[in-house]
Parts: C-alpha cells; sequence; structure tokens
C-alpha cells in the first residue's frame, strides 16, 4: 500500500488535536432513497453504515448539478449521521433543489483493535518527536479514528522550522504499515476575510 501524503499544520502555543481517518481502499456504494428540501441539505440511505460524520462523495443523483462529485477527482464533503438512515451535509442548502437518485459513496474505517501507531516528526535540526498510542500523542477515537494531540507546552518548545513526519501502524499480527508521510508546517493561526 503507498502511504497518503497529507500536510500537518502546527501553531506554536497552542494545542494540536487532529483528527487522522484512516480509510479501507475499497468503496462503498449506497443508493440514497430521497433528497429533503432542507437547509442543510438531509438525505435518506438507509442502513448507511457510517460510523460517525465521515467522508463521502455523491454520484449519478440528477436535478442539483452541484450535488455529485468525483471520487477521484474532487474532494470529499462530510456527511453527518443524523440516524441508521439519514445524513446531512451541513454546508449544503436544499431549500430549492430537486435532487433524485444517485449513490452514496465512502471507504469503510480501518479497524483499530489491537493496533499500536506511532508518528515521528524529524524536523531539519534537532531531536525527532515521537508520539504513540502507549503515550497519549495518539489516541484511538473509534473505527478508523486516531486522534494527534500535541500540548500547547510541546508546541510551544518548537524551535525548528522545517519538519517531515511520518504515521506507522503495528497490526496485531505484527505487520507494519506506513500509513501516511508529508510535511510539517508552522503556522501563526487562521485569516480571516471581512
Amino acid at each position: 500500500m503507498q502511504p497518503a501524503c497529507l500536510s500537518l499544520r502546527v501553531i506554536p502555543g497552542a494545542t494540536l488535536r487532529k483528527p487522522l481517518l484512516l480509510l479501507q481502499p475499497t468503496y462503498t456504494y449506497k443508493p440514497i432513497e430521497a433528497f429533503e428540501q432542507s437547509a442543510p441539505l438531509r438525505f435518506s440511505v438507509p442502513a448507511h453504515g457510517l460510523p460517525g460524520d465521515w467522508p463521502t462523495w455523491i454520484e449519478g443523483s440528477t436535478g442539483w448539478s452541484g450535488l455529485n462529485k468525483d471520487k477521484v477527482r474532487e474532494a470529499f464533503r462530510v456527511a453527518r449521521v443524523i440516524d441508521e438512515n439519514t445524513l446531512e451535509y451541513n454546508e449544503l442548502n436544499g431549500l430549492d433543489q430537486s435532487a433524485r437518485g444517485g449513490q452514496l459513496v465512502y471507504q469503510l474505517p480501518v479497524d483499530l483493535t489491537g493496533i499500536r501507531a506511532r508518528l515521528v516528526i524529524v524536523p531539519e535540526q534537532g531531536p525527532p518527536m515521537e508520539l504513540t498510542t502507549e503515550n497519549n500523542g495518539l489516541l484511538i477515537a473509534g473505527l478508523g479514528q486516531l486522534v494527534l494531540v500535541l500540548t500547547d507546552g510541546q508546541t510551544a518548545a518548537i524551535t525548528w522550522s522545517k519538519a517531515e513526519y511520518t504515521l506507522d501502524i503495528t497490526w496485531s499480527n505484527g505487520d507494519v504499515s506506513r500509513w501516511l508521510h508529508g510535511p510539517v508546517e508552522l503556522g501563526n493561526g487562521g485569516c480571516c476575510r471581512g
């Protein structure tokens, strides 16, 4: 398996709680029964099987051209789970739309039972920083869900300007997979538009 590349943004002096979703490589397709004309947009997918708020795409629906997304080329939308048959896209307003049909597409979460995870940040200069499921730097938050935690003290102590990281998973059978890698970027917060 090729590890995914994802940049991590760290703000020195601020706590970082970064959710990391581990997805199986194959896609699941579930038929969409109905779209509500609602804001935010709610839609029915009987027995959707999502473990919680989860990355999804919609393919093949008609009546609303902006609703469909290509899972290979376009970013996902996070579907909020309302119940076992109903999902919501908070960022979409469906009041004057007439979407019909299509499929909900998603990748199932990876079962993290019995795993050990290790994330290592290697700066250009200075010692590496290691976070694991054993030292509470990586928390298992549910099916397919790890949370990377850096305390405000840890981020305030950063003296480097550039770093790279890797995330390795050790499975219950002893196999090790490199799951993620990428640059670590330092920032000073977000920007607002006025």
